[in-house]
């Protein structure tokens, strides 16, 4: 199948890694492989490398489709940001995912935090977006003036941010982020800035070189956030704030997701695990928290909406400090009902299946053999509730037809429960 790119034109295909100052002109490429710069969309067909030598726009009433195995090869010389006026489909497999990455001999552990290429910039005409069994990592370069993103009024519209790997600013639109990877990133994963979303069964490791979370949500958020599993965030794994003056209210429904070491690489105590702030409406359920900094925690001088719930969440840490940090009545942190809060060091092992209970808090470093499921003994395989309604139980339909539903609660806590 042909698809339409429109590429920079060049004399010999050498100068394709010279100037993205070019004109751009309208072409048609091949199925296969291919360069981009400039506007695209259609389709990029299922197991091609397309090499983004330059900032790409999905142009407003247009889409891209990436299909599954389709890697995403983004040049570090020219850092290039992917801008979303359109919609955009990313459609992996779990045999077969999308990967937005670099070439391999950028991954040294000196580019541990990425800042290789900008982030997937959503600006509000894009009305629907959609991960889908994708990995995105060593992103979240810094802008400068130059940027694409702050020459058009995105994100936060000026030099010197460093870009969330995925931002989403329609509060009409329609979001979903499932079965997806963020990795080596610098700083934010997701700022997400309303919408009807779903994040569901994603993964989140080794981001954050001062700060950042791995999922920021902002007023306009219709969200459910279930059986996700964040592990060492330099800050929170879920920051959910009402802040900016966007309709409806921020509303997020979270649960049955694992936190594990969050917050620890945090300078300052803000948050660590779960951060409220400017009357975010948010109900907690299920969630595994592990040798987190903190548990539940509020901003006091900007504090959550009152109609706000927090109900079967579990607690662990290894040593005292930890579970002092997550003690109510400290620090702002807050109780919920039927939690399970020990106040010892070392009570309610949740049993993961394979993870060292005493590894370094500190440490950004995420082993894959890892396996948070939990063993058939676990006292967390029953400490849940379903007694709730989240918002996307009939679904989110998109435009081409497809409708992704949020998962349904389940009765153990955490994002797993044994091993099938």
């Amino acid at each position: 199948m042909k698809f339409k790119l429109i590429i920079a034109t060049f004399a010999a295909s050498a100068l394709m890694f010279s100037s993205c100052e070019k004109a751009n002109i309208d072409v048609d490429t091949t199925p296969g492989d291919g360069s981009a710069i400039g506007e695209v969309s259609g389709v990029w067909q299922r197991g091609s490398t397309q090499v983004i030598k330059g900032d790409i726009i999905i142009p407003e009433g247009k889409s891209l489709t990436i299909e599954e195995g389709v890697t995403v090869l983004m040049d570090t010389l020219t850092k290039p940001e992917i801008v979303v006026k359109g919609n955009l489909y990313s459609l992996g497999t779990a045999d077969n995912p999308v990967k937005f990455t670099v070439n391999e001999l950028y991954k040294t552990p000196a580019k541990k935090f990425g800042k290789l290429w900008g982030g997937i910039l959503a600006a509000q005409t894009c009305a629907e977006l959609v991960l889908d069994h994708t990995i995105i990592e060593y992103g979240g370069a810094t802008t400068s003036d130059a940027s694409t993103s702050v020459k058009m009024g995105l994100y936060k519209q000026k030099a010197g941010e460093n870009l969330p790997a995925l931002w989403f600013s329609n509060v009409n639109g329609r979001l979903v982020v499932q079965n997806s990877i963020f990795r080596n990133l610098q700083e934010d994963c997701t700022y997400i800035e309303g919408g009807k979303i779903i994040f569901a069964n994603n993964v989140f490791y080794t981001t954050g070189v001062t700060g950042g979370e791995a999922m920021n949500f902002k007023s306009g958020c219709l969200a459910d956030v279930a059986y996700n599993l964040v592990y060492s965030t330099n800050t929170n794994a879920l920051k959910l704030s009402n802040a900016g003056d966007h309709t409806p209210q921020a509303y997020i429904i979270a649960y049955n997701n694992t936190m594990v070491n969050t917050g620890w690489r945090r300078p300052t105590a803000k948050g660590g695990s779960i951060w409220l702030e400017s009357t975010v409406r948010a109900d907690l359920y299920n969630n595994l928290f592990a040798n987190t900094r903190f548990g539940v925690k509020r901003d006091p001088k900007k504090p959550e909406d009152a109609r706000s719930k927090y109900s079967n969440n579990w607690y662990y840490g290894f040593d005292q400090t930890t579970v002092n940090q997550f003690q109510p009545g400290k620090n702002d942190v807050i109780a919920g009902t039927n939690d399970v809060k020990g106040t010892v060091a070392g009570e309610n092992d949740p049993k993961f299946v394979n993870f060292p209970l005493d590894n370094p808090v500190t440490s950004p470093d995420f082993n894959t053999a890892w396996d948070f499921h939990l063993q058939g003994v676990s006292p967390a395989l029953t400490k849940g509730t379903t007694a709730f309604t989240r918002h996307h139980k009939a679904g989110i339909t998109m435009a081409n037809g497809i409708t992704y539903v949020s998962p349904q609660p389940a009765v153990f806590v955490g994002a797993y429960g044994t091993k099938l």
